[in-house]
This record gives structure tokens, sequence and C-alpha cells, in this order.
């Protein structure tokens, strides 16, 4: 009987381990797909047609840097309009630019190319010469168009504003969108999130309504950020309006009367992310070694001296990290803020609290819903910027830990 036993209990060791490895690999081969799925869609041929052939600019040249200073400001003189030459003289004179932003001033505005059609990463390695064929292009500099290979998270990506042109397209507007959110929401809830946590762990009776309290806070870290999104409507947006929407400061930066700006999406996510500051502030303080508190209080310190100077201390590497990872799922929010108000095309940069805003999953939501192809591929060099970003986060997080863990053994 005991060796059947023992044969049920390994056969059932046997399956959860094949059920959690199965798991595993699942999840593994998930992000697998995501990650190549980005990566296809952010990189490919694109087929340019220029306004101005470089051709008619210069017969000889293979790329506009080989063709010779003098000739390219005679040809921003010949193409452009008077007022817009003017407009580039008081930002900088011609003569004193370097040849780097004559090229980019002749490309920008005198060729003007335009993306007729763009092609992913597996279709343009796959189907290159089938590609050049169809077009009728050999992959240089012809008369009119010629196919690029293009990486679209490219610099000016990040240093240009949104546009309804592919070319000029960026996410500078919906980086400082989404770290405008990420200060706000980390400056409300940490302060607050750590100091319920102490209260609960340190101070407060274990009563009925704290233990109500309790329960409530692990519920309100569950329940779907559209909620939340409706919350901050009500509250910060309809209730707070001559607030948050600057009337009361009499703010003149990027006015709006109506409360959807930035501080009322940062005080929404800041409640978003607050219930999960709390539980893992407390989780931290109750790994605290009670041999700690007691070798204080032998002392002769105070409730509050113990808990600043021992327990705060060791355990501020897990509140850290666990407030930057809540940090990390504000950023990818997008339901609570496109209820509070965030647009969905916002060409100027946020310059303060009152300001209107938009933020990279906003964005990406925005150029992926769009019907041209080239749309989406810089919705996928956005995601890269996205990832790029939690993942800066997360590794930053991973680095405070383990630096307090370190201070925190020494001290030990």
């Amino acid at each position: 009987m005991k060796t059947s036993r023992l044969l049920r209990s390994r056969n059932a060791n046997r399956l959860w381990m094949t059920i959690m490895l199965f798991a595993t690999v699942v999840a593994v081969g998930s992000l697998v797909i995501l990650i190549l799925t980005v990566i296809n869609n952010s990189f490919g041929l694109v087929l340019v047609e220029d306004t101005v052939p470089l051709v008619a600019m210069d017969p000889a040249a293979q790329s506009v840097a080989q063709i010779s200073r003098d000739r390219k400001v005679e040809l921003i003189n010949e193409h452009l309009l008077a007022g817009v030459i003017r407009k580039l003289e008081r930002e900088k004179p011609l003569q004193r630019r370097s040849n780097e932003e004559l090229d980019e001033i002749i490309i920008d505005q005198v060729m003007k190319p335009q993306i007729l059609q763009s092609w992913s990463l597996l279709d343009s390695l796959g189907r290159r010469a089938q590609i050049m064929a169809e077009h009728g292009v050999s992959g240089g500099a012809t008369a009119s168009t010629r196919l690029e290979f293009r990486f679209w998270l490219h610099p000016r990506l990040l240093v240009s504003p949104q546009s309804s042109e592919v070319e000029i397209a960026g996410v500078r507007t919906a980086v400082l969108g989404s770290l405008w959110m990420m200060v706000l929401s980390i400056l409300l809830a940490f302060p607050i999130g750590v100091a319920t946590a102490i209260y609960l762990e340190e101070y407060a009776s274990k009563t009925l309504i704290n233990r109500i309290v309790q329960v409530n806070i692990y519920n309100l870290a569950g329940i779907p950020s559209i909620i939340y999104g409706l919350l901050g409507l009500v509250v910060f947006v309809r209730l707070l309006e001559p607030l948050t929407s600057g009337h009361l400061f009499q703010s003149t930066t990027d006015y709006t009367a109506n409360g959807r700006t930035i501080i009322s999406a940062g005080a929404t996510l800041a409640l978003l992310i607050l219930p999960i500051i709390i539980i893992s502030a407390q989780e931290a303080i109750r790994a605290t070694p009670q041999s700690l508190r007691d070798s204080s209080y032998g002392v002769g310190a105070t409730k509050w001296q113990t808990v600043w100077y021992h327990v705060l201390p060791n355990a501020i590497d897990r509140i850290i990290t666990g407030a930057i990872l809540a940090v990390s799922r504000a950023v990818g929010e997008t339901a609570p803020l496109v209820v509070v108000g965030a647009s969905t095309f916002v060409a100027l940069d946020p310059k303060g609290l009152f300001s209107k805003f938009t933020t990279l999953p906003i964005q990406i939501y925005q150029w992926s819903s769009r019907p041209e192809d080239e749309f989406r591929r810089l919705a996928a060099a956005a995601i890269l910027v996205l990832l790029i970003l939690l993942l800066s986060m997360n590794a930053f997080a991973i680095i405070l830990r383990n630096h307090y863990s370190k201070k925190r053994r020494l001290l030990l």
C-alpha cells in the first residue's frame, strides 16, 4: 500500500512538472513571438519617391552629400519660398550651417520624399529581388524612386513631435507625456502608500475595521484599470475642474478649461498604483525581523525611532522595487487615460501640470489604427521605445534593490 501511494505521488509530481514546463514554454514562446513581430515591423524596405529627384539637382551626384556646398545653398534658394528661407536665416544663416544641416534641409524641404509602399523585414529579406523587379528600381538613386532599407526607430522619431506626415512624425510629445505621468504618479502615490503601510503594520490594532480596510486594499489592487479612469473622470476632471484645469491659478500654460490635463491623469494613475505600493510596502515591512525591533526597544528607542531608523532602512530596497514595478504598470496603461481625456493627437509638448497630453501607449494605438502600413511601422518602433523605457525602469529597480541589500547586509 505504501508503494502504491509512493507511485501515485511520483506520478502526480511528474504530471505537475510537465504542466509547469508546458506553461513556461507557452509563456516564453508567446514573448518571443511578440518581440519578433515588433522587430519584423520595425525594419524593412520602403519605396520612396522624391518630389525633386537627385538627378535633377546634380546628375553626377549619387547622394545629397556629394553635392557641392555652393550648389546646396543655390538649390535651397531656388526651391524654397522666400518666407521659409527668411525663417531659416533667422534661426541660423545658411552660410554658417554645416554640410549635414544643409543636407537635411534639402532632403526634407527640396526633395520632399514620399513613401509609396513599405514592406516588413521578412518580406524585405525573402522577396527583395522580386520587389525590385516589380517596381523597376535598382536600390540606388534613380530618376524619381528608390528603395531604402529603413530602421523605423531612428533618432528623428525620438526628437520629432506627432504629425500626420509619416516622414516627420515622432514620439517626442508622447514620451514627454509618459514621463510627466510617471513622475507625478510616483510623487503622489509613494509617500501615501508607504505611510499607509507603516500605519497598518506597525500601529494599527487587529480590529474588525482594520481587517476590513486590509481586505479592501487587496480588492482594490485587482480592480480593472478602466474603473479608476471613471473615478478620475468624476473626481478630478469634473468635481475638481477649477483646480485641475488651472483656473484657480490663472494658468496660461497650454490652458484648458475642462480639467482633462496632466494633473488629472497623474492623480488617476496614482490611485491605480496606490494599492500595489501599499501591499508591497507591507510585505517588505513584515519581512523585517522582529529581533531588530526588540533590540531597538531594548536600548530605549521609541516606536517611531524604531520604525524610522531600523524598520524602514531594512525594508527600503523591497519598498522601492515594488514602487518602481507599480509605476511600470502605470506607464503602459491606456484605458484610464482615455477616459480621463488623453488626446490621440497632440502636436505641442506638455509644458506643465495643466497641459493637454498624450502618452506612448495612446500614440501606439493611434498609429496602429491608421490604414497606412507606414504608420503601423512607426507604431512598432514606438513599441520598442516603450519596451526600452519599461526595461530601463525595471533594471533601475534591480540596481536599487541590490544597492540597498548590500548596505543592509553591511549594517547587520
